[in-house]
């Protein structure tokens, strides 16, 4: 729930430094047609939807592809966010808690039956901690990819961790234990299918507990089994930093 309420302040972050692209001078993999491909394989049936156009935009004056680059990196990064908040967000429903203190001096980790509730009581040095590590990942991310995604790079890549930043050697998130080296490329891209479509799934879940939460009746599956939230799910910083600065007139 914590990296969900992230996201929503960070929903640009996926490139936070863009890097303009001419169509005559960079390589680029990434085209409609890539993107009709890769609907059909996800959904056969609804395949290639996109009622607003965005594949056909060029934003902040780069190429098509380029921006086709930063959409299929949003999405996703957002997806991978949405699966660990919709695991989390039950986690924290059913106050499920490490056993251990949540901070040095003591504090626990809240138990709470709805999950927005678990942010709204995190100290303002946890949250701004959370905040920098996000911030150090998306740098990690930008600078040491190679080729950038909007340059014709891998959308969703993540660049291991050299030996500089962890003591003994690289660490590679993606595959830590190095058990997927020798994956077959077209495994590679079944799993990258499942992964579009478990994030598309998990953006939408982890946004119908939020709804459900705050608006009742607006799910009606869900009616009745999740507790009503009187804060604002938007607005992560209205329970504790924000009201230190005031109010803005």
């Amino acid at each position: 729930m914590k990296t969900t309420l992230i996201a929503s302040l960070l929903s640009t972050a996926a490139a936070f430094a863009p890097q303009p692209a001419s169509r005559a001078s960079t390589a680029v993999s990434e085209t409609k047609a890539d993107l009709e491909v890769i609907a059909a394989k996800a959904n056969p049936i609804i395949k290639f939807y996109d009622p607003l156009n965005l594949s056909g935009a060029e934003f902040w004056g780069t190429s098509n592809e380029a921006t086709i680059g930063f959409l299929r990196e949003a999405e996703i990064k957002h997806g991978r966010v949405a699966m660990f908040a919709f695991v989390g967000y039950i986690v924290h429903a059913n106050g499920i808690t490490f056993p251990w203190a949540m901070q040095m001096d003591g504090t626990p980790f809240p138990k709470v039956s709805n999950a927005p509730e678990a942010w709204d009581q995190i100290s303002d040095s946890a949250k701004l901690q959370i905040f920098a590590f996000i911030g150090f990942l998306e740098y990690w991310r930008e600078a040491n990819s190679g080729q950038h995604y909007m340059s014709g790079g891998k959308p969703g890549y993540f660049p291991p961790f050299d030996a500089k930043i962890i003591p003994g050697g690289a660490l590679n998130l993606y595959d830590p234990f190095g058990l997927n080296k020798n994956m077959s490329e077209e495994t590679k891209e079944k799993r990258l299918i499942a992964e579009i479509n478990n994030g598309r799934a998990a953006m939408l879940g982890i946004f119908g507990f939020i709804s459900a939460g705050k608006v009742e009746g607006s799910v009606p599956a869900l009616s009745g089994i999740i507790p009503h939230y009187d804060g604002d799910p938007m607005a992560p910083m209205s329970e504790s930093i924000l009201p230190h600065f005031g109010t803005l007139n």
